[in-house]
C-alpha cells in the first residue's frame, strides 16, 4: 500500500510498499485509505504489504541479514537504538511537496525523548518517527488489592498475592523497573540519575535484580506476553505487571462484565517505553515509506489507530487533547491531569484518561530504556533462571480458554469499533 522510489531500479518495487509493524497495531483501514491518499497526493500508485511481528529481535535478525527488504517497520526505542549503532536505518525525507508534513504534530516530549536515544553520534529524530508511547506498571482489581499494597514494586513479593500474580515475559521492562526500585535511595540523593541507570546491565546490577525476581517467583501464577490481561478480567488474578496499553484494554473489557480493575505506576518509579517509524536501509520505496510516516502522523489518523489499539499516539496538539479528553468524560473521569508536558502549557489542568496519558508527576519519576548491546545475553540468562517453569495446572487451563475468548472479543470488538468508527467520522 505505498509506492516505492527511493534508491531501488527493481520496477517491480515501485508501486508496493512493504510495512513490518506489530499485530493489532494499526486500524488497518487506514492501509487502504494511505493507498488513495498516495496517490491523491503524488499521482503514483501504490499497494501495500502489511506484515507483522511479535518480537522486536525477530524483527531486526530479518533486516541485519540484508535478506528482507522492509520500507517502514515500527521497532521499540531499545533496538531503534541498536539499529543506529549498527547503520540500520536511512535519514528521513521531510520534504513532501505540497502535501503538509504532519509530523511536525508530534510531542515536543517525545521529540525530547528520542534525542535521549544512544545513537552513535546520530540524532534519532533523523531517523525515526514517534508512533505509540506508555508506562510500565501494575493492573490490579481495587476489590482484592489497595492502591496502597501497588504503590511500591516490593508488592512483587507480597504473600498476599500468592498465585494471583502475573508478570508480563519481557526480560527489559522487568529488570528496569526493579533497577529502578533497588536504587531509589541513590536516585532521591542524587548520587544515581534515572538514564544513566537504564544503561547499567553489569554483573551486580543483574544479581541485585536476580535476587529480588527469586523472591518474586513464588507467588508468580504466570509469566505472560498477552494473556494476563484477560484472566484479569476474570478475576483469576488480582495483579498484572503490565503495560499501560494491555490495562487500559483490560479496564474496558472489565466493565463490560462488571469487574472493576485500575493500573498504577509506583512510587520509586519506572519506564515510559516508545515504539517508532524508522526506513531500514535496504528499503526500497523510501519515497512512499515516508508519506506512509507523514500520513500516520496525522491528528485524525493518530485517533483512529488509538482506537483500534487501545495505545497512546505520540501525536500532540489541540484536536487530539480535545478529542481524548471528551472521550475520558464521557467514561466518567472528573480528575485533572496536568499535561503540559505533552500538549503544552495551556494543558496543565486536563481531564483525561490517566492511564492513557499520567501526570506530570508521573512522568518526572520515570525514563526510557536503552539498548544492553553485548550484555543483553547475560539479562537473558537471568531472566532464564529466575523463570524456570512454574505455571500450575490451573493457570494452564485458563490461558488455553482465554485464547478462546481473546479470539472471540477480538473479533467482536473489531466490529464494535468500525460501527463507533463510522458514527465518528
Amino acid at each position: 500500500m505505498l509506492v516505492g522510489v527511493g534508491c531501488s531500479h527493481d520496477d517491480s518495487r515501485k508501486s508496493i510498499l512493504k510495512v513490518y509493524n506489530w499485530a493489532d497495531y494499526i486500524d488497518e483501514e487506514l492501509l487502504g485509505e494511505f493507498e488513495e491518499w498516495y496517490q491523491e497526493q503524488t499521482g503514483e500508485e501504490v499497494t501495500v504489504i502489511y506484515q507483522l511481528f511479535d518480537i522486536n529481535e525477530i524483527m531486526l535478525a530479518k533486516i541485519e541479514r540484508g535478506k528482507e527488504d522492509f520500507d517502514v517497520v515500527c521497532p521499540s526505542e531499545y533496538i531503534i537504538e541498536r539499529m543506529l549503532e549498527n547503520d540500520l536505518l536511512l535519514p528521513l525525507d521531510m520534504n513532501f511537496g505540497s502535501t503538509p508534513n504532519y509530523i511536525k504534530n508530534i510531542s515536543p516530549y517525545i521529540k525530547e525523548v528520542f534525542s535521549r536515544i544512544d545513537g552513535n553520534g546520530k540524532n534519532a529524530n533523523d531517523y525515526a518517527v514517534g508512533y505509540m508511547w506508555g508506562t510500565t506498571g501494575f493492573l490490579y482489581n481495587p476489590k482484592y488489592v489497595s492502591r496502597e499494597e501497588v504503590s511500591s514494586w516490593s508488592a512483587l513479593w507480597n504473600p498476599k498475592f500468592n498465585k494471583k500474580l502475573l508478570v508480563k515475559d519481557a526480560f527489559r521492562d522487568v529488570y528496569s523497573p526493579l533497577l529502578i526500585y533497588a536504587n531509589h535511595d541513590k536516585i532521591l540523593s542524587g548520587e544515581v540519575k534515572m538514564d544513566d541507570l537504564m544503561h547499567d546491565s553489569s554483573d551486580e546490577s543483574i544479581a541485585v535484580v536476580e535476587a529480588l525476581l527469586k523472591k518474586t517467583k513464588p507467588h508468580v501464577a504466570g509469566w505472560e506476553a498477552d494473556f494476563g490481561k484477560e484472566i484479569m478480567t476474570k478475576e483469576k488474578a488480582w495483579l498484572n505487571l503490565s503495560w499501560s496499553g494491555d490495562a487500559v484494554w483490560a479496564i474496558e473489557e472489565a466493565r463490560d462484565v462488571n469487574v472493576e480493575l485500575d493500573y498504577v505506576v509506583p512510587d520509586e518509579g519506572s519506564i515510559v517505553w516508545f515504539d517508532g517509524w524508522v526506513i531500514p536501509k535496504y528499503a526500497k520505496n523510501i519515497k512512499a515509506a515516508s508519506y506512509f510516516i507523514n500520513f500516520m502522523c496525522k491528528p485524525e489518523n493518530a485517533i483512529r489507530n488509538m482506537d483500534a489499539s487501545g495505545y497512546v499516539s505520540v501525536i500532540g496538539g489541540e484536536e487530539v487533547m480535545e478529542y481524548m479528553s471528551e472521550a475520558a468524560v464521557e467514561s466518567g473521569y472528573e480528575e485533572a491531569q496536568d499535561l503540559s508536558y505533552f500538549f503544552g502549557e495551556e494543558a496543565d489542568s486536563v481531564v483525561i484518561n490517566p492511564v492513557l496519558y499520567p501526570d506530570r508527576s508521573v512522568i518526572e519519576r520515570c525514563t526510557m530504556m536503552h539498548d544492553s548491546g553485548a550484555r543483553t545475553e547475560a539479562l537473558l540468562e537471568m531472566w532464564s533462571r529466575v523463570k524456570g517453569d512454574n505455571l500450575n495446572n490451573w493457570m494452564v487451563i485458563v490461558i488455553l480458554l482465554s485464547f478462546v475468548v481473546l479470539l472471540i472479543v477480538g473479533v467482536m470488538r473489531k466490529l464494535k469499533q468500525r460501527r463507533q468508527r463510522r458514527r465518528r467520522w
